[in-house]
């Protein structure tokens, strides 16, 4: 007799999308929270209308400046996820990111064991304004949290690129851009590195995608 499990759909595992947004008031120059906030929305926009058996994307938003970090959205699935609209000013606490980060991670009520390896993708123009080596050394080598995908980018001369290029998991997911263009572009890599992710046959396992090129986008 065939088991009731026989019967059973397995539901999709949750894989974590986290992205940490540069919210300081350089953020104010040139366009680029502008540019952020239409190419949050159209990551979001795309990522909904991608579907697979095997991956179901949450999202969480974090963001810092001023003189915080926040969280802004927790953890949701991908259906029920609006894109906000940021708004730039004051520092750049991103160590208070990292931390918030760590937390999150590390909590399995939050995302379970089930879940797959997280993505945490983190944008900025600038450099810490608080204490962020110890809390960037916890996030990337302790526990849970050493095992995510770490995406990040670098906008204009004034981003610590070395400190950049310590917290990504691989050098191919460091990307460099100077200015609101390319920070939609940026968008466009995650979204490829996170819709491979759902349809791979192994969906922890590191998968790096070609950065596009500028007449793929739509401005």
């Amino acid at each position: 007799m065939d088991s009731l499990n026989d019967f059973l759909i397995q539901k999709p595992r949750p894989l974590p999308v986290v992205i940490a947004i540069d919210r300081s008031g350089s953020m104010s120059e040139n366009g680029k929270i502008d540019a952020l906030n239409i190419a949050l929305k159209d990551f979001i926009d795309s990522i909904k209308e991608e579907d697979s058996n095997k991956a179901e994307i949450h999202i969480g938003l974090y963001s810092f400046g001023g003189d915080n970090a926040t969280c802004d959205m927790p953890l949701t699935s991908i259906n029920q996820v609006s894109a906000p609209a940021y708004q730039a000013q004051g520092k750049t606490p991103m160590g208070g990111v990292f931390t918030l980060l760590k937390e999150l991670i590390e909590d399995k009520s939050l995302i379970p064991s089930r879940s797959y390896k997280p993505t945490i993708v983190l944008l900025t123009d600038g450099l810490p304004t608080d204490e962020w080596q110890k809390p960037m050394t916890e996030l990337i080598n302790e526990g849970r949290s050493s095992k995510a995908f770490r995406i990040a980018m670098a906008i204009g001369d004034d981003a610590d690129k070395n400190m950049l290029s310590k917290f990504v998991s691989t050098p191919d997911y460091l990307v460099t851009g100077e200015n609101a263009r390319d920070i939609r572009k940026f968008f466009r890599f995650v979204t490829m590195s996170v819709t491979q992710r759902m349809k791979s046959q192994t969906p922890d396992m590191q998968q790096v995608p070609q950065m596009p090129e500028d007449d793929t986008l739509d401005f």
